[in-house]
């Protein structure tokens, strides 16, 4: 499956943005050069959590694996081309199912493990797996089970520790098969390799279908950001479903030689101790985790993270008073990064200023001719700001406008979408994000030119719980029908710890009792939903703010609930 058409790739190629890399290459590679340097190394408490003991697998060991794992798959019916659904958590099967996938061409769609009936069932209808790649349980949640009883009976769930396995012993007649199915169906480095999930704002999560060399475009924006070097060890958090650990530890991992230790779910005291035991040199993590770490030096210096060379963050505003605390208490410079599965790519690191307020609300404008950045993620995409309501170009500091994104690290539309809105008449992504440009501060203390983005808000609703995104519309649908009620809407409320939080705002039907917050999930869960989809407030409202047209007004909504809580405070 390619997407890209036949002008871009060519144009891409001949402007060296793109090549011919893919993520298995770059393994073998490296199995090569450096057979023994550790690859993926599981969480200490894998055992508490699937029930199997942890795993190490040095370069050659993942190589190894993902050739065993490939020739399962085949055995197993599956081909190139095909499309398999896989839900795991941070775990070694993980990466051994992308690398797998890799080498016989199979298009991979990994799932949140927190994802139900309800997103499952969605992703089946819109990319038609042959398989779903799972394990028995993970911390509670029967995945396999799960998967077994509300998937269509077309998808064959094939199970880890039952019905394929991992295994590192290197076999020569697997690697004959594989080489002589490689010949017959090359893969290559414009060829889907994952179809991974973002809210939309008109319902359901899209697929985001993304190639190798996109994906390699995105991973040297981490590479140049964060330093890369080989042999780092990464401790990596996020679910590796997204762009999040794709973008930032998979991909790079393979094009630089880097090791992943795995981490899920999140557990504070543990992620300490992995960052000490296993010498990690980067990590990200979210906000509200580094703000307490900020707060509470005591905690931190128990430990020594001595080859810990920086941290990075995003997926929310960052806290400039915890970047200062990270530098002045603990020698520490914090990334920001901001990035989506759709391609954007922005950065901002000490190179880019040292005031911790820019840095945590400002990104450098990257692709807009500003020759100040002078990087290779400079020379690789493009980006502008236009007025909302008249599509034109703004240039000015001090004006807000939505920010579009182009160049190599983007996709090209969402899988089996109408995509005339997602894309403006000269090509670039409409990312719904509002940017205003601002100037950084001089050494004197003057402004300097507009050369940085600052976010300023969305156009789109998304709700960003935890770094997990979520659509409201999605929820505003799933709780039509809502007994007793006349309107009912879901909007985002500030909370210290994951960000934003989901408010059910609801208008009670006439003469009718009031639906309480567990009547609200329990209509949610009983079609499916994710948990983490789940509203944990309840505000009540004489009637939802609307435009002129009848849609609810969101960004009002939310106001409208944040005044409530300030007032209860």
């Amino acid at each position: 499956m390619i997407t890209s058409s036949a002008q871009r790739i060519a144009d891409y190629r001949e402007r060296g943005w793109w090549g011919d890399l893919t993520l298995h290459g770059m393994l073998r590679q490296h199995a090569h050069k450096h057979p023994d340097l550790l690859a993926v190394a599981d969480q200490p408490n894998r055992q508490d959590l699937t029930g199997d003991a942890p795993q190490r697998l040095s370069f050659l060991d993942l190589n190894n694996a993902s050739d065993n794992l490939a020739s399962q798959l085949l055995q197993a019916g599956i081909k190139s081309g095909d499309a398999i659904l896989v839900q795991l958590p941070n775990i070694a099967e993980l990466v051994v199912a992308y690398l797998a996938a890799s080498k016989i061409g199979v298009i991979i769609s990994p799932a949140a493990v927190q994802y139900g009936a309800h997103e499952l069932q969605h992703i089946c209808t819109t990319i038609n797996p042959t398989a779903m790649l799972t394990i028995e349980q993970f911390n509670g949640l029967p995945l396999a089970a799960n998967a077994q009883q509300h998937l269509p009976e077309t998808v064959q769930v094939l199970v880890f520790g039952s019905d394929i396995s991992v295994n590192s012993m290197g076999d020569s007649g697997v690697q004959k098969q594989l080489a002589e199915y490689e010949a017959k169906y090359p893969v290559g480095a414009d060829d889907i390799l994952t179809i991974c999930w973002t809210s939309g704002t008109t319902g359901t999560p899209k697929g985001v279908p993304r190639s190798h060399n996109m994906w390699f475009a995105t991973s040297r924006c981490c590479v140049e950001a964060a330093d890369y070097k080989l042999g780092d060890r990464f401790l990596n958090i996020f679910p590796m479903v997204n762009m999040g650990s794709v973008g930032a530890f998979l991909y790079p991992s393979m094009l630089v030689g880097c090791s992943i230790i795995l981490h899920h779910p999140l557990d504070p005291g543990l992620f300490l101790t992995q960052l000490q035991d296993e010498k990690i040199t980067f990590t990200v993590a979210p906000p509200a985790v580094l703000n307490q770490l900020a707060k509470n030096e005591a905690m931190w210096n128990q430990f020594d993270f001595s080859e810990l060379r920086s941290i990075g963050s995003g997926s929310a505003p960052l806290a400039p008073w915890m970047i200062e605390a990270f530098c002045q208490k603990y020698g520490l410079e914090v990334l920001n990064f901001y990035g989506s599965n759709e391609g954007i790519s922005l950065f901002c690191t000490p190179q880019h200023g040292s005031d911790a307020t820019e840095r945590a609300t400002m990104f450098p404008r990257v692709g807009a001719g500003i020759e100040a950045w002078d990087s290779e993620v400079n020379a690789i995409v493009y980006s502008k700001v236009v007025d909302v309501d008249t599509g034109e170009e703004i240039t000015e500091a001090g004006k807000i406008g939505e920010l579009l994104f182009d160049g190599a690290t983007v996709f090209d539309g969402y899988l089996g979408t109408d995509n005339a809105e997602v894309f403006t008449h000269d090509g670039f992504f409409r990312t719904g994000d509002l940017v205003e440009l601002c100037g950084g501060s001089s050494a004197e203390g003057n402004q300097t030119a507009p050369n940085f983005y600052r976010i300023a808000g969305r156009c789109k609703d998304i709700i960003n719980r935890g770094g997990m995104k979520i659509s409201p519309m999605e929820i505003d649908i799933l709780l039509e029908g809502l007994p007793n009620s006349a309107e009912v809407a879901v909007c985002a409320y500030t909370d210290e710890r994951l960000g934003e939080k989901i408010c059910a705002c609801l208008v009670v039907s006439a003469d009718a009792e009031a639906p309480t917050l567990k009547h609200i999930t329990e209509h949610l869960s009983r079609q499916g939903i994710a948990k983490f989809k789940l509203p944990e407030r309840l505000e009540l409202f004489c009637a939802l703010p609307r435009n002129p047209l009848g849609k609810v007004q969101r960004f009002l909504l939310q106001d409208m609930v944040g005044q409530r809580i300030k007032e209860m405070e």
